[in-house]
């Protein structure tokens, strides 16, 4: 890598650390520039404003996650051409590594830049606010079309819901002081998506009691 590239990274580590800690707001340029050692010239070589230097958190964060979906996803087509199992095999899998990871999952850029949404342009939060589901979305259509989902049950909700169990279950671990709440998160989801596409229970008719014959 050269060092200009090193520079940027650096820059980027730095603020992302920051930001996971106490926001964008109260992550200022001064200090980054002062914990990665360059000018503040240097720093303007990199990022134009605070705006870009957001932008390039996102799109680094939104990346390494498509990473890691990639890999695990692969993973889950690899053990199964179902695509039912696939997935469910996938949701096991990211349990596990989020589990394995030693001091829990550091924390989640895109909820900490959606809550600070008014400090960023527009182009920054839909970077935020649709990074995930339209990939489970996909992986829950394709299911559909072998295992029906029960009626009732919106599949643009179950993939929004899957958003929803990996931040919540962030925020549950570093609250809780737990790092394996998260892994829990994930592995309840996973029991919902069999439950959405498990085949409906027969109505079976119960025998009735017998009636009382009348005493003649």
């Amino acid at each position: 890598m050269r060092k200009g590239a090193e520079t940027r990274e650096r820059i980027l580590e730095i603020a992302e650390a920051s930001v996971l800690a106490k926001g964008f707001g109260a992550t200022s340029i001064e200090e980054v520039i002062a914990e990665a050692g360059i000018t503040k010239s240097g720093f303007f070589y990199h990022f134009k404003d605070k705006n870009e230097l957001a932008r390039a958190l996102m799109l680094r964060y939104v990346e390494e996650n498509d990473r890691i979906f990639d890999e695990v996803f692969h993973r889950g087509r690899q053990l199964s051409d179902d695509p039912l199992q696939s997935f469910l095999i996938t949701l096991k899998l990211l349990a596990e590594l989020m589990g394995d990871l030693p001091n829990g999952h550091p924390g989640c850029l895109i909820a900490t830049f959606t809550y600070q949404e008014r400090l960023f342009d527009r182009n920054v939060r839909d970077i935020a606010v649709r990074s995930w589901n339209g990939r489970f979305r996909d992986a829950l259509n394709e299911i559909a079309t072998v295992y029906p989902a029960r009626k009732g049950m919106d599949l643009d909700d179950v993939a929004i819901m899957f958003s929803c169990v990996i931040d919540g279950g962030i925020i549950m671990s570093r609250g809780l002081g737990d790092p394996r709440v998260l892994g829990r998160q994930i592995l309840a989801f996973r029991s919902v998506v069999k439950m959405l596409f498990a085949p409906a229970a027969p109505n079976i008719m119960l025998p009735t009691a017998p009636t009382a014959i009348a005493a003649e």
